[in-house]
């Protein structure tokens, strides 16, 4: 099985990685890639929200799938152009991509479908903006209702900061969704969806704030870890019947069937799971700490998805153990990041590539914000989260930063539900 992934990121390096151990798969192709993807695919220099460019490369590789990374092709329709061309293709067309493009249709999907998530209120004037945020607080949530690359929520309790960021938002032409707060630990679940087929992946926890003891401006994801030894089976099962499901089966009712990655990120509190938000796609960084502990083949995984077999595919298997992933972040990032430096230790032992180029003298150079995925794999929570850190001590880029906490909540008993 000829296969390419379109992207350029740690998700797309930890994608071909399992895709590299799938007997079933020959040929391995990325587009465009980074510096550490050329080590076990071909790069390739492709546009990735150019729907002809991206069908001109398939067509050129003969692909027998096409799985498609990020969230903006998605939501551009870059998957409705390969399906109508007769391409395999993991991911959603346009129109089921919006559960992730547009927060206030995945109120209404989830609206419709019964399932649990934050109070809200859409604002696209400014001058009804004072009188929403003074319906919402003492913590407020601010979402712009559009793709951000998952820095377009603000969490805080300054009003000031809430206001400043809708603002921004409403500046540019972006309605902001303003939520309740919901309370309780978080939970990332990834399921594979095929129409109203849903399989789920083992649950993963992320932290989205830049600072150790979730400290600072959110960010993409700052790391993660998996199994959650804090949540029971039980409430797997829970999220998959009472949310993905409901929510699958109500993209089916309006003729747009979900066809790709589901990941439902949930809040756990008193009542239950409630909806944080919904993604099209594969989630940085949870997506390299959850493919790392996956026994089954993951290209025959992705390709019953992308052929309506999913319902005919074997249980999934998984490794023992756990898997942590620490993100190592350049300089000023969230803000600006500084790029253009030599990363030393790039190639080191379980280092996936995210923000990285290959330079003029071939050295390997930060190429983004999150420059690096590091992970660990262990017998438990400690001893995957010591080989992490033991790896980024190896690791040297100017003015980078990580989290040194990942993980370290869960295995101290500090998340309960």
């Amino acid at each position: 099985m000829r296969v390419l992934v379109i992207g350029s990121g740690g998700r797309e390096h930890a994608l071909l990685l399992g895709l590299s151990r799938d007997p079933s798969v020959t040929e391995l192709h990325v587009a465009p890639g980074n510096a550490g993807t050329a080590s076990i695919a071909t790069n390739h220099a492709v546009d990735v929200v150019s729907s002809d460019g991206v069908l001109a490369l398939a067509r050129q590789l003969d692909a027998d799938l096409v799985v498609i990374g990020p969230e903006v092709p998605l939501v551009l329709g870059v998957a409705d152009a390969l399906r109508d061309a007769g391409f395999a293709t993991f991911g959603p067309g346009a129109r089921a991509a919006q559960i992730e493009g547009s927060k206030a249709f995945a109120k209404d999907v989830m609206a419709a479908a019964g399932v649990r998530t934050a109070h809200s209120e859409v604002v696209d004037n400014p001058a009804k903006l004072d009188a929403a945020l003074d319906r919402f607080g003492p913590t407020w949530v601010v979402k712009d209702d559009g793709l951000a690359a998952g820095k377009g929520v603000v969490v805080t309790t300054d009003r000031a900061a809430a206001r400043s960021h809708a603002a921004e938002c409403l500046e540019i032409g972006h309605p902001v969704l303003l939520e309740s707060f919901l309370d309780g630990p978080e939970v990332s679940l990834f399921c594979l969806v095929d129409g109203e087929t849903v399989v789920p992946l083992i649950p993963a926890q992320d932290h989205k704030r830049v600072g150790d003891n979730d400290t600072g401006p959110n960010t993409g994801g700052m790391g993660a870890y998996t199994p959650l030894p804090w949540l029971p089976d039980e409430m797997t099962t829970q999220i998959v019947d009472d949310v993905v499901k409901p929510v699958a089966a109500e993209l089916v009712r309006r003729g747009t069937p979900f066809s790709g990655l589901l990941y439902a990120g949930l809040a756990i509190g008193n009542d239950g799971p409630a909806v944080v938000e919904f993604n099209c796609r594969f989630g940085d960084p949870e997506t390299q700490a959850v493919l790392a502990l996956l026994k089954s083949p993951l290209g025959q995984a992705l390709n019953a998805t992308a052929t309506g077999t999913l319902a005919d595919l074997p249980p999934l298997e998984w490794e023992d153990g756990a898997a942590v992933i620490v993100v190592v972040a350049a300089e000023n990032y969230p803000g600006k990041p500084r790029t253009g430096d030599v990363i030393i230790g790039a190639g080191g032992e379980g280092v996936l590539h995210a923000g990285t180029a290959i330079d003029a003298s071939g050295a390997v150079v930060s190429a983004g914000g999150r420059v690096l995925g590091v992970l660990g794999v262990g017998a438990d929570l400690a001893e995957a989260r010591a080989q992490a850190y033991e790896r980024i001590d190896a690791i040297k880029l100017p003015g980078s930063h990580h989290r040194t906490d990942i993980g370290r909540a869960a295995l101290e008993g500090e998340i309960s539900i």
